[in-house]
C-alpha cells in the first residue's frame, strides 16, 4: 500500500499505472519547459544570462498543478497567435485525488453507511412504515455539497469566494459564480502569500486565510512600483506603500537550456530596476523560445509578460510570467509605463 497525498490506494495495479502515467509526463515536461517564450535580445557574456518564458496558447483551461516537490509539473502548452485566459494544464501523477499538504484535500462523496436499509422495503428508521414513499425521497439520495471548492465548480460558494479575493485585491476580473481559470490564479497567489500549499484547492486552510484576510506586504513605501516577490512567486503593484492588485507568477525555474548554440541559465534577476522598453502586442523572443504577451522589459531581455500557461511554480527562462488578463490589467488599467521602477526580492 502507498500513501499519496493523504490517501492511501490499494492494488499492484493502480500503483504501476500511476507511476508510467508520472513518468511519461516528467519526459513531456523536460521537453517542453526548454521550448517557451524567451529573451528580447542576445544576452552579455556573463555565465548567469536568463531568458523569459514559454508562450501563451489557446488550450483549455486545466485543472490545478502542485510543486515540484509533490509531483512532476504538467506539461505546457505551445504558442499560439492570440492570447487566450488559461491556466497550466494536467497535473502530476499523485495530483488526481485534488487534496493538498495543508487539509485542503477533499473528502466528500464517500458512499453512505449501507446498514441504513435500500428504502425499497417502504419502513423508514423509527420503525413507522412507509414514510419513504410519500413522494419526497429518503435524505440518503440528496446530492452532497464537496466539502472543498474546486476547479470547474458554479456556485454561489465560488461567487462569494470571487467576491473575497477581489476585496482583498487578488486579481478576479469578475464574479460569475464560476471556478475557472482566473480564480485558480487568485486561488494560488492566495496560498502563496499564506504559506499553503499551491493546488488551487479551497478546503479549510484556504478559506481560513480567505476569512482572516491574508495579503502580503509591500517592500516599498512610495511612488507606484511593481514589486516582484521571488520567493513566493508573485507580482505586488503597489502605490505609496499600499498593495492594489496581488497577481499569481512564475519566474525562471534555475534550470540550464540552450538557445541558438549557447547555454544559459533560467535565472530572475533580483535587484531595483525600472521598465525601460514596452511592447503592445506579441512579441516573438530574440532567442527563438516563443511569444510573450504585451511584455515589460525591465533588464535585458528579462521581461514581465503575458503568458497562457502560468503554473504555481517556478517555470520560466527567467522572465516573470503573469496571465494574460493580468498583463492586460498592468497595461489598461495601472499603466506601469516605461520609467515605472521594478523591484525584485
Amino acid at each position: 500500500m502507498r500513501v499519496l497525498h493523504g490517501r492511501s490506494i490499494h492494488g499492484g495495479t493502480s500503483v504501476v499505472g500511476r507511476r508510467v502515467v508520472g513518468t511519461l509526463g516528467a519526459v513531456a515536461l523536460a521537453a517542453t519547459l526548454l521550448s517557451g517564450c524567451g529573451e528580447d535580445q542576445e544576452p552579455p557574456a556573463d555565465a548567469d544570462r536568463t531568458t523569459s518564458s514559454p508562450s501563451p496558447s489557446a488550450t483549455p483551461e486545466g485543472s490545478p498543478s502542485p510543486e515540484p516537490s509533490a509531483s512532476a509539473p504538467s506539461e505546457e502548452p505551445g504558442p499560439s497567435a492570440s492570447p487566450s485566459e488559461s491556466a497550466d494544464e494536467g497535473s502530476g501523477d499523485d495530483s488526481a485525488d485534488g487534496s493538498d499538504g495543508a487539509g485542503d484535500g477533499s473528502g466528500a462523496g464517500d458512499s453512505k453507511d449501507d446498514s441504513k436499509g435500500d428504502g425499497d422495503k417502504g419502513e423508514s428508521q423509527d420503525g413507522k412504515g412507509g414514510k419513504d414513499d410519500q413522494g419526497k425521497g429518503s435524505k440518503d439520495d440528496e446530492p452532497e455539497e464537496p466539502d472543498n471548492i474546486e476547479y470547474g465548480e458554479v456556485s454561489n460558494r465560488v461567487g462569494k469566494l470571487q467576491q473575497r479575493l477581489q476585496d482583498l485585491g487578488y486579481f478576479v476580473s469578475s464574479v460569475d459564480k464560476s471556478y475557472g481559470g482566473e480564480t485558480q490564479q487568485a486561488v494560488f497567489a492566495l496560498q502563496k502569500a499564506g504559506g499553503l500549499y499551491r493546488d488551487g484547492v479551497v478546503g479549510d486552510a484556504t478559506q481560513a486565510a480567505a476569512d482572516k484576510g491574508v495579503v502580503p506586504k509591500p517592500q516599498t513605501s512610495s511612488g507606484k512600483v511593481l514589486e516582484i516577490d521571488i520567493d513566493r512567486q508573485l507580482v505586488l503593484a503597489v502605490e505609496n506603500g499600499k498593495v492594489v492588485k496581488v497577481i499569481n507568477a512564475s519566474s525562471g525555474n534555475g534550470e540550464t537550456y540552450e538557445a541558438k548554440g549557447n547555454t544559459y541559465t533560467a535565472y530572475t534577476p533580483r535587484g531595483s530596476f525600472a521598465v525601460y522598453r514596452e511592447e503592445n502586442r506579441m512579441y516573438a523572443s530574440g532567442l527563438e523560445l516563443g511569444d510573450m504577451w504585451r511584455p515589460k522589459f525591465f533588464t535585458g531581455g528579462i521581461a514581465v509578460h503575458g503568458s497562457a500557461s502560468v503554473p504555481a511554480f517556478p517555470a520560466s527562462h527567467g522572465c516573470v510570467r503573469v496571465s494574460n488578463g493580468a498583463m492586460d490589467w498592468i497595461w489598461d488599467t495601472w499603466g506601469a509605463p516605461s520609467g515605472t521602477p521594478v523591484v525584485v526580492y
